[in-house]
């Protein structure tokens, strides 16, 4: 239990560390407003992209493919999306919906996910744990397209133009594209891979680091209901629901533990990206962003114990 909550408080410090550093540069005046908004296009529409291609291209696709495990995935992730969408139609206002939505439901899995799944699990939980970080990516990205256009200021909300929101989007558009070259193996030369990891390695440090710079008291306070409400349906009652639901399905053992760290990984930097790629309102994603990372220790620990305790994995 010790050792788990060390490991979890490993891979989550480094990721307050930088936003800490946004905070801190954003106070003495070493970036601005303009900087960030800058840096945070960069990010979606370069070095995001560049982040996702090269993990899909390197994975191992077609080990570790569990077609009932993946379907349950698929399955228990719309539920999880249709039920935040649900709860911000009664909670939220009409501007914030989008940035509630998908705080609440897309977690930061091709982080921390699968770096909790590679120290529980060794081996297994890297092939497993990618094979899912590949749907995980085109699914989240998919569905948090949609919330966000139909609730976007300067989005077009009917159905084409949402459909072309999807397909324009260069984080999808990096998965269609990786995807059947990893399947075929298509070779690429190494000076492309090589600079593409240069630019792919900027994405965390750079995102967070925005996402610090726009965080101050004032904006934590002014979301602080929604980003809280938001934050115990991402790391309380859909993980709870998603893990449920796969002990009835039948899942045991290492895929019930993978499943569940999947479930309950805080909200992804993604989000704050694409929220402020909308114009829709970054501020809540920011918060919703650190309250999920800071909770991230505590209830995976305690969703680990309970698993454990129950002899379920």
């Amino acid at each position: 239990m010790l050792a788990l909550f060390f490991q979890t408080l490993n891979i989550t410090a480094p990721v307050f560390a930088m936003l800490f550093m946004g905070v801190l540069l954003k106070c003495i005046n070493a970036i601005n407003d303009g900087f960030i908004h800058t840096a945070s296009s960069l990010v979606f529409n370069v070095c995001m992209p560049a982040l996702l291609f090269l993990g899909i291209y390197h994975a191992d696709l077609s080990a570790a493919v569990k077609p009932g495990l993946l379907l349950y995935f698929v399955i228990a992730t719309l539920g999880g999306f249709a039920l935040a969408w649900a709860y911000a139609l009664w909670r939220c206002p009409r501007a914030d919906r989008g940035i509630y939505t998908q705080g609440a439901f897309r977690g930061n899995n091709g982080v921390i996910g699968l770096a909790l799944a590679a120290s529980m699990y060794g081996d297994y939980g890297i092939s497993l744990g990618a094979v899912l970080a590949g749907l995980v990516i085109l699914l989240y990205n998919s569905l948090a397209a949609v919330v966000l256009a139909v609730y976007s200021p300067s989005t077009k909300s009917d159905p084409w133009s949402i459909f072309k929101s999807i397909l324009r989007n260069p984080l999808i558009i990096s998965v269609l594209l990786a995807t059947p070259m990893a399947y075929g193996q298509v070779p690429l030369p190494n000076w492309l891979l090589t600079s593409s990891d240069y630019v792919a390695q900027m994405t965390l440090p750079l995102a967070l680091i925005c996402i610090g710079g726009t965080l101050s008291l004032a904006s934590l306070r002014n979301s602080g209901k929604l980003a809280i409400s938001s934050s115990l349906l991402k790391m309380v009652w859909l993980p709870m629901i998603g893990t449920v639901g796969a002990w009835f399905w039948g899942f045991r053992g290492a895929e019930l533990g993978i499943l569940f760290l999947y479930f309950g990984s805080p909200t992804a930097a993604a989000s704050y990206v694409m929220a402020r790629a909308v114009n829709g309102n970054h501020e809540l994603a920011a918060s919703i962003i650190v309250i999920t990372t800071v909770a991230a220790a505590l209830t995976t620990n305690i969703g680990i114990f309970l698993l454990q305790w129950g002899g379920w994995i």
